[in-house]
């Protein structure tokens, strides 16, 4: 079990609460306002294990994400799926009509437009984290400023659920990786995911040939996104996402990759994530009713 865990984000942010569901209340955590500090952490000890947002259903990736794990030394052992349940949060006795902004991670912003577009008056503030707002309305109490957060920082800073439930869509899932130093992390018993990074030669149907390949062993490919490589205009490196029954299949896949791509790298191999919804955490900041 890891001593100090980064996570980006402060105290009340849902980074605190997918690394305390995957690591439990033990780790302390090192609060980072950015995910570059978070894998810098991990890098050079101060933290021997991360938990790094990587894409949310809703908003889409995070792609400088991805070029952090391309650039650094460090493995991918675990991941988390954890719901996101946003809601507009404000000081006790705000009502809606006295809401003139509303500040947040932009992410979280993205998660709520349909329910902020309804209020186009609005000035939408982009902040570096949920739980900082919550925090920094909590101090500063400014009139008429309200924050997009989860429930943990309601209760976290004593602030009141004004509008329950604003996400675009109740099935709102972050995913988070869970990273360690490549040269000390342990081998995953019995995985069944694996992250890989690649790039091919820039030719017709190479990308295609990887693809067949893939579906030739019986992986599943879960996810696949593109990233520019740098000083190379319009070439890309893909991280691809496979799925398998056995890691037997894995290893025969790897065998094969080297001749249809000019770089493959395994970023971790791991046991996938659960995506089974659970209770949010309840929140003692304020019931979950609408004031008008």
């Amino acid at each position: 079990m890891p001593q100090h865990v980064a996570i980006q984000g402060f105290r009340g942010s849902f980074h605190e609460v997918a690394a305390r569901q995957y690591f439990g209340a033990s780790p302390e955590l090192n609060f980072c306002a950015t995910f570059g500090e978070v894998v810098a952490q991990v890098a050079d000890g101060r933290a021997d294990a991360a938990i790094m947002a990587m894409e949310n259903s809703l908003a889409g990736s995070i792609l400088p994400n991805y070029l952090l794990l391309e650039r650094n030394a460090l493995t991918i052992t675990g991941e988390v799926y954890l719901p996101i349940h946003q809601h507009l949060l404000a000081l006790p006795g705000t009502t809606l009509a006295e809401v003139q902004a509303v500040h947040s991670h932009p992410m979280a912003l993205r998660q709520c437009g349909d329910f902020l577009s309804q209020y186009p008056s609005w000035q939408l503030v982009e902040t570096e984290d949920t739980g900082l707002s919550a925090q920094q309305q909590a101090e500063r109490r400014t009139p008429g400023v309200a924050v997009v957060a989860g429930s943990q920082a309601a209760e976290a800073f004593d602030l009141e659920i004004l509008a329950p439930a604003i996400n675009d869509d109740p099935s709102n899932y972050t995913r988070f990786l869970v990273l360690e130093r490549a040269a000390e992390a342990q081998p995953v018993a019995s995985p069944d995911k694996a992250s890989l990074y690649f790039y091919t030669s820039h030719a017709p149907g190479m990308l295609a040939r990887v693809l067949t390949l893939v579906a030739s062993h019986g992986l599943n490919l879960s996810k696949l996104q593109s990233c520019p490589r740098p000083s190379q205009p319009w070439h890309y490196g893909f991280h691809a996402d496979v799925e398998f029954a056995a890691p037997a299949q894995l290893a025969a896949l790897l065998a094969e990759l080297p001749a249809v791509t000019e770089e493959l790298r395994v970023l971790g191999a791991y046991q996938r994530g659960s995506m089974v919804f659970g209770q949010e955490v309840e929140s003692k900041a304020g019931g979950l009713s609408l004031r008008a």
